[in-house]
């Protein structure tokens, strides 16, 4: 079992290439971020630790985190931002590194793909085998963004900026996927990639 780490900035596309490679491959897809959020629910191994941190008032009636609050008080507070990272990237590098083993001593997989923005940062080069950037021009990831999302160009400005730069993305990554023109000419390229391997679910 391969283990590849699948990264690039916000709006680069990344879903659609993670849904191609689920239907196309026999493989395993973990998201960084619905992990943490898993990771944050009562009896979860960050829950009590972010209500420690952050008070009761950012818990909803049924005593789960509200997302939202919590993430309009960590945004406006650089510190209190580093803290919920200090608590939560941990935790999931450590239950993806469960997930590996598991997976490899049960030999059903031919791929196991991780994907989080923050690869990277918190050294997931050290553990998967190969890191793919999923490449696609800034304008397009903008128009994206506005389409999907309803994102203002002051909201995407501030997201591109605390975001790695296309030369860290290339110095680091093994692969690039280039995502700037049509889905065919994407699923053209991880054809390339992984050849054989594709196609082969069981």
């Amino acid at each position: 079992m391969k283990v590849i780490g699948i990264t690039g900035g916000v709006g680069a596309g990344k879903s659609e290439i993670l849904s191609y490679l689920k239907e196309h491959c026999n493989c395993r897809i973990i998201m960084a971020d619905r992990l943490a959020e898993t990771l944050e629910e009562p009896g979860q191994v960050c829950y009590d630790r972010l209500v420690a941190l952050l008070g009761r008032d950012i818990l909803q009636e049924d005593g789960r985190i509200d997302r939202q609050k919590m993430a309009a008080e960590i945004f406006a507070d650089s510190n209190l931002l580093a803290a919920v990272n200090y608590i939560i990237h941990p935790a999931v590098k450590e239950y993806i590194l469960q997930i590996i083993e598991t997976e490899k001593a049960a030999a059903r997989l031919d791929y196991l793909f991780i994907e989080a923005a923050l690869l990277i940062e918190d050294g997931y080069d050290k553990i998967v085998d190969e890191l793919w950037y999923i490449h696609t021009d800034t304008d397009i990831r903008r128009q994206r963004l506005k389409a999907s999302r309803g994102y203002t160009d002051e909201k995407i400005d501030h997201i591109l900026k605390g975001q790695l730069s296309e030369e860290e993305f290339y110095g680091h990554c093994h692969t690039v996927i280039e995502n700037s023109g049509t889905l065919e000419s994407v699923y053209k390229q991880i054809e390339e990639k992984l050849g054989e391997d594709l196609c082969q679910k069981q």
